[in-house]
């Protein structure tokens, strides 16, 4: 098993352990100041029925650029310089979507921008401080980009990262051999990609 399958298989654990959970997904009163300041909102990421029709309206009708696909046959797109704004995550074989049609998108994760690591290191602290739910630490693929995802209250998964792959006006982007995955955080910390490629 590689180890981008390695770690969607322990997000995905992480996942369905947090929603399994019967106590809230949050304390009534937080422990200690948050350390989080976000910087912008950066990317969404969200289920689709079928990848190539909706990869086909990021393109045609919003304009956006493809960046990148990975194993999983996600497909990245961006409008700027960030490696990614929009992911679209193909919905599992079988499944149908997890919202009612007329009542809104069913998001995978919204992500933010926070200023460094040393953010992101202060968090998953403050995080654990107050058994706020992780899903995901360390570095995925595509974009290269640091973070750590978490639930809310409701059980949505939100994104904190820094460090996002950033594409000049020739539209170079990092090759996937140069990813490096890594989970936990400490471990995408201590081994960095490389700042040009």
């Amino acid at each position: 098993m590689n180890i981008q399958n390695k770690i969607s298989n322990i997000t995905e654990e992480r996942r369905e352990k947090a929603h399994s959970l019967t106590e809230r997904y949050h304390p009534e009163n937080y422990v200690g100041e948050s350390p989080i300041k976000c910087n912008k909102l950066g990317h969404f990421v969200y289920e689709v029925t079928d990848i190539e029709r909706t990869a086909k309206f990021w393109r045609e009708v919003m304009g956006f650029v493809e960046t990148d696909r990975n194993s999983h046959g996600m497909v990245f797109f961006r409008c700027g310089a960030d490696h990614h704004g929009i992911g679209l995550k193909p919905m599992k074989k079988g499944k149908t979507p997890r919202r009612d049609m007329a009542g809104g998108l069913q998001m995978e994760h919204l992500a933010f921008e926070v200023a460094d690591i040393e953010v992101l290191k202060k968090a998953k602290a403050w995080f654990k401080a107050n058994n706020i739910p992780i899903t995901f630490e360390g570095r995925k693929g595509a974009g290269c980009n640091i973070s750590i995802n978490f639930f809310d209250p409701d059980g949505y998964e939100f994104e904190i990262y820094c460090d996002m792959d950033q594409i000049g006006a020739d539209g170079r982007l990092r090759p996937p051999s140069l990813f490096k995955p890594k989970n936990p955080l400490e471990e995408a910390i201590e081994d960095p990609v490389q700042k040009e490629w």
